[in-house]
């Protein structure tokens, strides 16, 4: 039987400005390649002495060693070209002209065979590894994301001939990745931000359509890609999980964080839970966005339904009287013992982080973890 973790958390922590300036440098020719990884090292054990002290399940690295928390993928993998992709994704960070949505130009078009040039994340493992006080976990682009974000049909089916075909390519890679991190040790592997919430939004399957792309024969397509993924790396005592993003866009202390999604899960709630190699989702409730907790009923039994009540998306400390309340809520759909406690995403997925203090990540955290003490001893 998998571990718990009843006090869990997405993965991302606010990076130091160290780290900022550091990777800023590096990026610029200014620092060697060591020197960096030397003061990642430092911020990283400080991250890890946080997570001790607050009393988390499960450890990360904070993903101070990338950019932005989808970076490893390209950064591993040849095949990406210069390009907009085919279907924009709003992020109320970047305002709402749509000339200033995430569809500008990006280097993350697949406009030729992908080639799998270094491990995704043994720079990141090895070390967490060796200094975690405990569990640690891992994260990684879902294979539906990396696809939904580098597809555009006039680039990449002249080199894969279909969406599908493509897509198995990213599967496999990410599967391989999964099946290096077990092998290692890492005893807890999370997908993130896979394609599935923003079929919900009819403007965005709009877009898709209007490229030859049927959404509902697409969401098929991910769930069976993100489970070629999964199958590779099953083990007995490893978790696996898939947080199922809403957005999560930060441009630093002074900036709001954005979203890209809005809507319940209903539409996919039967075909993702039911459908999903997995033992874990993480599901974010921080917002009305979001909609009930209805359709946890289509969670299997045995799997675990981690509720992202707590947002990170602003300073501001929830009441555990509401967290406890709506625990109790989503319990009437899934049995309470089979759920646990997070918050909603990580505190930086990018490089800028969340306009929110280390001391107020602090909290956040520590309201988790008491709560979850509360409900699961």
């Amino acid at each position: 039987m998998n571990p718990a973790y009843r006090a869990d958390q997405v993965g991302s922590f606010l990076r130091p400005q160290a780290v900022k300036d550091a990777h800023a440098a590096y990026l610029q020719g200014q620092l060697p390649l060591d020197e960096l990884r030397a003061i990642e090292d430092r911020a990283i054990l400080e991250v890890l002495e946080l997570q001790q002290q607050v009393g988390v399940d499960v450890f990360t690295d904070g993903e101070f060693r990338r950019g932005g928390w989808s970076g490893d993928f390209a950064d591993a993998v040849d095949g990406f070209v210069s390009g907009a992709p085919a279907v924009t994704v709003f992020n109320t960070a970047r305002g709402n002209n749509p000339a200033q949505q995430s569809g500008g130009p990006t280097r993350r078009i697949i406009g030729a065979k992908l080639r799998q040039k270094q491990r995704l994340t043994e720079h990141e493992a090895s070390f967490l590894l060796a200094h975690a006080p405990g569990a640690c976990k891992m994260t990684m682009p879902a294979a539906s994301y990396v696809l939904a974000r580098g597809y555009r049909p006039d680039v990449t089916d002249p080199v894969y001939g279909s969406r599908a075909a493509a897509l198995q390519d990213v599967a496999s890679i990410v599967g391989s990745e999964i099946a290096a991190l077990v092998k290692q040790g890492v005893a807890y592997v999370q997908l993130d931000n896979p394609h599935y919430p923003d079929y919900v939004v009819e403007e965005r399957n709009a877009q898709w359509r209007a490229v030859g792309v049927d959404p509902a024969r697409a969401l098929a397509e991910d769930i069976a890609a993100d489970n070629v993924s999964l199958d590779q790396a099953r083990s007995d005592g490893v978790v696996l999980a898939m947080h199922l993003c809403r957005g999560n866009g930060g441009r630093g202390p002074d900036q709001p964080a954005g979203w890209h999604t809005t809507g319940g899960y209903d539409a996919i709630a039967e075909q993702v839970f039911g459908g999903l190699h997995v033992d874990r989702f993480l599901l974010e409730y921080d917002s009305e966005r979001a909609g009930g907790f209805e359709p946890l009923r289509f969670v299997p039994r045995g799997k675990t339904v981690v509720l992202g009540l707590v947002t990170t998306k602003s300073g501001e400390l929830e009441s555990e009287e509401v967290l406890l309340r709506r625990i109790d809520e989503a319990s009437r759909f899934i049995p309470v013992e089979n759920l646990a406690l997070s918050p909603q995403c990580g505190f930086a997925s990018t490089m800028a982080g969340n306009p929110l203090t280390v001391d107020e990540e602090k909290r956040k955290l520590e309201l988790v973890v008491s709560t979850a003490r509360k409900v699961w001893g």
